[in-house]
């Protein structure tokens, strides 16, 4: 069963409260570090009650500064309108502290330079003896603080008519039974279902031109690593906008 994040009467309080969601993120720190003054901007002038910001995962991998999306993530997430998804990418990176063998497949999804923003000098196609040489390098590297922040990441958010979760959900299996696999890796039985989820499901993970909101799902992963471009949906009550 998933690591859900939930509020109590969310049902009551949804009119009330405007949600900033981000998409995938993927070492970009410029990027991010323009959403947070979009995010901080919009709320100075559009003055909400009572905001929520949500990352929905993929912060590692790809692009250059892994290591400091992580810095800059786990200092916001301190404050607890701030809810950080964990993505595939960052369950891949745990899974390499445990078995350094998992490298084989990371290496595909952009590992090298996370590790080297970690000040690691990995080769460019790393054997077994040298996974196991960086998995303790990393072990040993990486602050204790951004350990603590990946392993206690949740992998879905639920909040009034809205479920926000990495890659989507399983048609057919209540909300609060979904598991955390497909939370974070679910593609095409999710995409192509055109069912009513019960929520309406915001997810990244599969990059598109533009976000896409369609009746029982929004996808704001519009490929920030390769395109330039992170999006930021503005959800407030039933009316979904972009900044």
């Amino acid at each position: 069963m998933s690591r859900m994040r939930g509020s109590e009467n969310e049902e009551a309080e949804q009119e009330d409260v405007c949600i900033y969601a981000v998409g995938d993120i993927h070492g970009r720190l410029d990027l991010l570090s323009e959403t947070f003054f979009k995010i901080d901007a919009d709320i100075e002038s559009s003055k909400p009650r009572r905001w929520i910001e949500v990352f929905v995962g993929d912060y590692v991998d790809r692009g250059a500064d892994s290591f400091s999306v992580i810095e800059a993530l786990a200092e916001r997430a301190r404050a607890p309108h701030v809810v950080c998804l964990r993505g595939n990418h960052e369950q891949i990176l745990l899974n390499f502290l445990e078995d350094p063998g998992v490298l084989k497949t990371w290496r595909q999804y952009g590992a090298i330079p996370t590790l080297q923003s970690y000040g690691l000098n990995p080769s460019a196609n790393p054997d077994l003896d040298e996974s196991f040489l960086l998995a303790e390098q990393l072990r040993q590297t990486m602050p204790s603080s951004h350990l603590q922040f990946l392993q206690t990441l949740p992998t879905s958010f639920s909040f009034g008519s809205y479920f926000f979760a990495h890659a989507g959900i399983r048609p057919g299996v209540p909300l609060p039974e979904q598991q955390d696999q497909d939370l974070m890796w679910i593609r095409e039985e999710f995409l192509l279902c055109d069912d009513n989820f019960g929520k309406m499901i915001v997810h990244g993970h599969t990059p598109a031109r533009d976000p896409e909101v369609l009746h029982n799902r929004i996808n704001i992963d519009t490929g920030a690593y390769a395109t330039g471009r992170l999006t930021c949906a503005r959800i407030e009550g039933r009316r979904v906008g972009f900044l």
